[in-house]
Order: structure tokens, then sequence, then C-alpha cells
């Protein structure tokens, strides 16, 4: 039979298992936002690199 700990109790090591059960799984869904450019905004970035024969 397994004694209950208070979580404030536990050890680094158990308390990182018990979170990992606990946590649950985004599953399909990204929580990163996605930027996108503004298509209208001027760019300093060169488009085409001069070509050098």
């Amino acid at each position: 039979m397994r004694v209950f700990v208070s979580y404030d109790k536990l050890s680094k090591k158990e308390k990182r298992k018990a979170d990992l059960k606990n946590r649950g799984s985004w599953g399909s869904v990204k929580p990163v936002d996605i930027a996108h450019k503004n298509k209208k905004a001027y760019t300093r970035k060169v488009k085409h690199k001069a070509v050098i024969y």
C-alpha cells in the first residue's frame, strides 16, 4: 500500500514524474503564433544578388 505524500514534500524527481503524468498534450494544435510578413512594408534585403562571372 502506497502512503500519500503531499506534493510539497516530494523530491524533485518525483515532482517531475507527477507533473509529466498530469500534463496533457496539445495534439495537433501548435501553440506558437505564426507571424505573417507585411507585403506593403519596405524590406532592406537584396531580392536578387548580382551574378559575377
